[in-house]
């Protein structure tokens, strides 16, 4: 084909541009923009009773925060690190939808795929996904048995003439710690090597000036993750230097805040400074959880290099307890408070007053809060464990229970006790059932689930049993007070997210002597809670479920192993003379 004079100038105008849109930025020239994130938000887009965050404050911030990076001469990224959904009863019946919309109305550019994404059907994120008008971003999700990408891997965004990249990435824990159901035809890949898949791809086609890591993977300190996944750290030091430029996460529900190298602020506070980790060259940020916080980085990249030139944690009209002279107590904001912005409100209000009618209804009374903290359930055995699997047991007449701690979302309230509350502990609609098992059946099935590790989901909290783990087995298992019998069969309690090898707890939902209930778990609850209520945290003192260090097996095992030598020469001496060794 033959072209005119006219078009064959533009063409080889395009020609000799093309090296120069290659290399967007110019050299000697600083280039400054400011990313403001959050994570792990998890239906909170109302305040709370205390008016502490929710998406209208969040709002108000965010438009002060962009508007002031503007004025400085910068451009604003917002993101979010994912897990929107699942936590609070109100965006739990809607499907998070007053939250996606509120996300729309204050600009989010992206978000990360997080594990709690897949708590509902994939029908339900898919239609998600149509209400945001900011890409759902996963790099590392594939369709089960192929190499097509489920989700779009990664955005483009063009920010005061310089091209920045977010690729998105989530947890491989996801196939253990959600519904096996919905991730049934999902494949989640190793997240170092797709990123390092997904660069290459970049630079061969947009050839972005920076290279943002937006992940739901979680924080570790020095990478040690202990039973969960590999996160941000182990991601940062595994990829070659220059690969990514920050990592913007969530999942570990984390202020990542650094007190020295490798170790992070064991107790950050609202107002404090923040000095985000840094591996491998990477700056790895995170926001806490439920929007409490803010995370804003202000960036200069200059000459191809990219410098943080500020990292601030902005608390949401957060506020602490203070007690008075006469005893009563009060809640002192941190800071100035943030005004609600009218249009979010607007938005909101009739979405928080349509779930509001159906969770307003008293079911019971506590004499005192039964704490079901993250940091509590994830590592010892505590009293609403027990207030919940009692509930289980009696709803299927079982000998004893087991769930993973990570199921139990928040605690219950001293006081009147709501559908709501209950709803809140328990959200995500799993089934109550059980199975028979064998004495020995049951044996191999504990030493599974007793010693999967502290500060995971699958920490295992138990009701009417006692044992001792060590790391591989379990010992001393008593049933109601009575020995393990091999010979012998019992029944357990459980939700169908376990039954079904939720957080990588045996599967048991094909055994013979498996039954559903049918009976939704938070439903079970509400029928135990208003049938014995007023309840008394004391009478719900946990069982004895005791777990030996590495020092304690060693020390044990060496204690045997000299029993037994001792043993040796009245074993030898019975069988040379029975009679003497009697004697």
């Amino acid at each position: 084909m033959l072209l005119s004079p006219h078009r064959g100038r533009w063409l080889a105008l395009i020609m000799l541009l093309l090296p120069l849109l290659a290399q967007a930025w110019q050299p000697d020239r600083s280039y400054r923009f400011s990313i403001l994130h959050t994570n792990d938000h998890h239906g909170h887009f109302w305040a709370n009773a205390q008016g502490e965050y929710g998406l209208a404050a969040q709002k108000t911030l965010m438009d002060q925060q962009r508007y002031d990076v503007q004025a400085k001469g910068g451009g604003a990224l917002i993101l979010s690190a994912g897990d929107v959904n699942t936590g609070v009863p109100e965006s739990d019946v809607l499907n998070a939808e007053p939250d996606i919309r509120g996300m729309n109305l204050i600009g989010y550019d992206a978000m990360a795929l997080g594990n709690h994404e897949f708590d509902k059907p994939l029908s339900v994120l898919q239609k998600q996904q149509k209400w945001a008008k900011f890409p759902f971003l996963a790099a590392n999700i594939y369709a089960k048995g192929s190499d097509k990408r489920l989700f779009k891997p990664w955005a483009i965004f063009n920010r005061m003439g310089l091209k920045i990249a977010v690729i998105g990435l989530t947890t491989t824990d996801t196939l253990r710690i959600a519904n096996p159901q919905n991730v049934a035809q999902i494949e989640i890949r190793d997240p170092v090597k797709e990123t390092e898949k997904a660069v290459a791809e970049l630079r061969a086609s947009d050839k972005p000036d920076v290279i943002i890591a937006l992940t739901h993977m979680g924080h570790y300190d020095d990478g040690q993750h202990g039973s969960n996944a590999p996160g941000d750290v182990e991601l940062a030091r595994r990829l070659p230097p220059g690969t990514v430029n920050v990592i913007v996460g969530g999942h570990s529900h984390d202020a990542v805040c650094m007190a020295k190298e490798n170790v992070s602020v064991a107790d950050y506070q609202p107002g404090q400074p923040c000095q985000p980790d840094r591996q491998n060259g990477v700056w790895i940020v995170q926001a806490k959880e439920w929007g409490k916080f803010v995370g804003r980085g202000d960036f200069t990249f200059r000459n191809g290099e990219l410098t943080l030139d500020n990292y601030q944690l902005i608390p949401v009209n957060l506020k602490h307890k203070v007690k008075n002279l006469d005893g009563s107590e009060t809640w002192l904001p941190y800071q100035e408070a943030i005004a609600q912005n009218g249009a979010m409100m607007k938005l909101l209000t009739p979405y928080q007053l349509r779930a509001g009618k159906q969770l307003a209804v008293n079911v019971g009374r506590s004499d005192s809060v039964f704490d079901g903290d993250r940091s509590k359930v994830r590592f010892e055995q505590m009293p609403l464990a027990q207030l919940i699997l009692r509930a289980q047991m009696a709803a299927t007449q079982a000998d004893f229970a087991v769930i993973s701690g990570g199921g139990i979302r928040t605690s219950l309230a001293q006081g009147e006790i709501s559908w709501r509350d209950l709803l809140q502990i328990q959200p995500f609609g799993n089934q109550v059932v059980s199975v028979t098992l064998t004495g020995k059946e049951l044996l191999n099935y504990l030493a599974t689930v007793a010693n999967i590790k502290a500060d995971s989901g699958g920490f295992a909290q138990f009701s009417n049993i006692s044992l001792v783990a060590d790391g591989k087995s379990v010992s001393a298992v008593k049933i109601n007070g009575e020995p393990l019998q091999l010979d012998k069969t019992y029944r357990m309690a459980t939700n169908s997210f376990n039954a079904s090898g939720g957080d990588g707890y045996p599967v048991i939902d094909g055994h013979a002597g498996f039954r559903n209930s049918g009976l939704r778990d938070a439903e079970v609850l509400r029928s135990y809670v208003s049938q014995h209520s007023p309840l008394r945290v004391a009478d719900y003192a946990p069982p004895q479920i005791v777990h030996l260090t590495p020092q304690q097996v060693e020390e044990r095992d060496k204690a045997l192993e000299k029993q037994k030598k001792r043993s040796y020469p009245q074993m030898i001496l019975a069988w040379i003379w029975p009679r003497a060794a009697h004697e």
